[in-house]
């Protein structure tokens, strides 16, 4: 009797044991679902700003749109349709939109900075400035007292991988039109038709801009509803006051004020053995291609110039060898891309480089924000392309009657400029991601007040872009 109640105590104690092991498991599996979906939040939607937006911003706080996730988010889950071809993309969404650490890079950047340095794509600027924005000290929640209201719809994204795919315009316009029809739904569009808010466009805006119906790309800036809203974008019409130029995303993402100091120092101090240099790859399809003519002309002085060749896909998002090259060059040659403006100019520029021009539209009248409108010549250097075609300006020539202080200047001015050059990645303080550097800023700084004080006058003024 005493043995038959004891089994029976047993079992009642292994059923006990055994009920409580799978409660402490489901409880473990939802804890763990719980983090990881306010982990992915934490990248769209849930920061919060922690502070008096009246306080701290004189221009007036900006507002987020919660889009729909086909907007943004879901396509970066669904990384591997942003390009039928490649994988690449799956790679340039990590670290939210930085891409993958650059490790490679460890032995061309001091190893303190190493860890600042990323393989990053030059489209990525939608994903890059979407996640800083949620955590700006200008982020506001009350959209009654906005100043301005940001559409964080990845446009470039969206756009970009139909532009080879044989699609329809009607294809290519689908997921703009359907945006701008949840926008314009919105009571705080209502009341300014879009004169208050601004969207980032990941691409040249030449992709936006579609005429026709068999041209090229979309026709998302020419839709009614755009019509009033502002755009920064990384390569903008000259002609167009809505478009805001900004710059192309680099690989360098400094996490702290002393990681930008450290690098300025760095690139100030290092050795240059060439005169100039060049990166780039022949276009083949272009008749009478600059860029195979500069590089034959490179091949051809490598007395005074570096070339990295980047036929093929070599050059992709950057290479140890470009930023080595441009580390180790007191010029750049900087043709225009396929399109007036290249990323190329910024890697150069970020490594302390002087970039040489031979169109106008490369950089002058593209970033008034972030390169001076005047005194173009404190910080680089132009040749037309025509005198270089027939033979009137000799390159190397034209760098030769630089005096080594001239360059000297040049480089300091260029030095200068490359905190508004960068995208920031800071660090988390507490487990708390920071909003930005210390005291420095960066290229959203400038971007962001910027557009807060475009709006912030119209509103004083009474004038609208």
């Amino acid at each position: 009797m005493e043995l038959k109640d004891a089994n029976k105590n047993f079992c009642s104690c292994k059923r006990f044991l055994l009920f409580t092991l799978v409660l402490f498991q489901t409880f473990l599996c939802f804890q763990y679902s719980f983090t990881s979906i306010a982990s992915v939040a934490t990248n769209t939607t849930v920061e919060t700003p922690a502070h008096n937006v009246s306080e701290t911003c004189p221009s007036g706080g900006v507002y987020v749109y919660d889009l729909p996730p086909m907007f943004n988010k879901e396509m970066l889950h669904n990384c591997s349709s942003l390009d039928p071809w490649s994988p690449r993309y799956c790679d340039a969404v990590l670290n939210g939109g930085f891409g993958r650490r650059a490790t490679e890079i460890a032995g061309v950047v001091p190893a303190s900075l190493a860890p600042a340095w990323y393989w990053t794509d030059q489209f990525m600027l939608e994903v890059i400035f979407h996640n800083r924005v949620l955590k700006h000290r200008c982020r506001t929640l009350e959209p009654e007292s906005a100043t301005a209201f940001y559409i964080p719809f990845y446009a470039g994204l969206a756009v970009g991988r139909l532009l080879f795919t044989g699609r329809s315009g009607e294809e290519r316009d689908r997921d703009c039109e359907m945006l701008l029809r949840w926008v314009q739904h919105q009571p705080y569009w209502k009341r300014s038709n879009g004169s208050d808010h601004f969207i980032t466009l990941g691409r040249m805006v030449w992709d936006f801009r579609r005429w026709g119906e068999n041209e090229w790309g979309s026709s998302f800036v020419y839709m009614p509803g755009m019509k009033k809203v502002n755009r920064l974008v990384i390569e903008r019409s000259p002609w167009d006051p809505l478009d805001i130029g900004v710059p192309y995303p680099t690989g360098f993402h400094p996490r702290s004020d002393a990681d930008v100091l450290e690098w300025q120092r760095h690139v100030r101090a290092h050795k240059r053995s060439r005169l100039f240099c060049f990166v780039g790859g022949k276009r083949g399809a272009f008749k009478d291609d600059f860029r195979g003519r500069l590089l034959s002309y490179c091949q051809n002085e490598s007395d005074s110039c570096r070339l990295v060749d980047c036929s093929g896909t070599r050059c992709y998002n950057g290479a140890s060898a470009i930023l080595d090259t441009f580390l180790g060059s007191d010029f750049c040659l900087q043709p225009r891309g396929d399109t007036y403006t290249r990323r190329s100019m910024f890697d150069c520029m970020v490594a302390g480089s002087i970039p040489v021009l031979f169109w106008k539209r490369t950089a002058y009248d593209q970033y008034e924000w972030f390169l001076p409108g005047q005194q173009l010549a404190s910080y680089s250097v132009f040749i037309d392309h025509e005198l270089v075609k027939n033979g009137t300006a000799i390159i190397r020539k034209v760098l030769e009657k630089y005096s080594r202080e001239e360059v000297r200047k040049m480089r300091e001015r260029v030095i200068e400029f490359i905190p508004k050059l960068l995208y920031a990645k800071p660090q988390e303080v507490y487990a708390r991601p920071q909003e930005g550097l210390e005291t420095i800023k960066d290229a959203f700084d400038v971007a962001i007040e910027g557009v807060l004080r475009r709006f912030r006058e119209q509103e004083e003024w009474g004038f609208k872009w």
